[in-house]
């Protein structure tokens, strides 16, 4: 929902302090691993049940992640070295992030409530691989009423007030559940309606050339021996 509303108008309002971070000589991956550090730092805190200082350190690592992609487009280094490494690095946090809610929900509450984190972050993952199978196959897959940063924004809800978390985490289980269908309805019909896979999607492999068999090469060679 954020990709599809405010992506590219937050992108435009963080520019101009991606061109002020590029002229420090601070790089898109730099940032992006001060990011994984703070998210590191956070699911830390929280699973030692400091669940507000959680919260602000989520906040801290929220920060990098927003400012990597702004970087790179002020410098003009953005590629899909990049791209992998940030998404790669947003899949890491998220399962550092409700690693430390699992964690906390083990040692504070009973039963088995702190499975409830790890399905959070199943069906997480499970979303971010239809889109990436998706636009592998050449179909759009964004969308959905709980995407990454209304999953970060709603945890953040939940650690600011943790009388609320276990409420929170249910909230955030079902909306996530709701956006992996809605992500397979989606690609689903534009599979059915047999779309053309654009050319940018399309997997280009290199033209072999005909090469004969060993067998046909080594005849002719004795044909030429013989023949001279």
């Amino acid at each position: 929902m954020f990709d599809g509303n405010w992506r590219a108008a937050v992108d435009r309002g963080l520019t101009p302090i991606g061109h002020s971070l590029r002229r420090t000589g601070i790089t898109a991956d730099v940032i992006t691993i001060i990011g994984i550090a703070m998210a590191t730092i956070a699911a830390v805190t929280i699973g030692a049940g400091y669940l507000r200082v959680g919260f602000l350190f989520l906040l801290l690592a929220g920060i990098p992640d927003a400012l990597d992609g702004a970087v790179a487009r002020a410098s003009g280094t953005g590629s899909d070295r990049g791209a992998y490494f940030d998404s790669v690095s947003d899949r890491l946090t998220d399962a550092l992030l409700f690693g430390g809610v699992a964690w906390y929900l083990a040692s504070n509450e009973p039963g088995r409530i702190m499975m409830l984190p790890v399905a959070i972050m199943a069906t997480a993952m499970f979303i971010s691989y239809q889109r990436a199978k998706a636009e592998s196959l050449g179909y759009d897959a964004k969308g959905g009423i709980m995407e990454r940063a209304e999953r970060i924004i709603v945890l953040a809800f939940g650690l600011l007030f943790p009388e609320l978390l276990i409420a929170t985490l249910w909230v955030m289980l079902v909306l996530t559940a709701i956006t992996a269908v809605q992500r397979f309805v989606k690609v689903w019909r534009q599979a059915s309606e047999g779309r053309p896979v654009p050319v940018r999607h399309q997997r280009r492999r290199p033209r072999q050339r005909q090469t004969e068999p060993l067998w046909r090469q080594r005849m002719r060679e004795r044909r030429a021996v013989r023949e001279d």
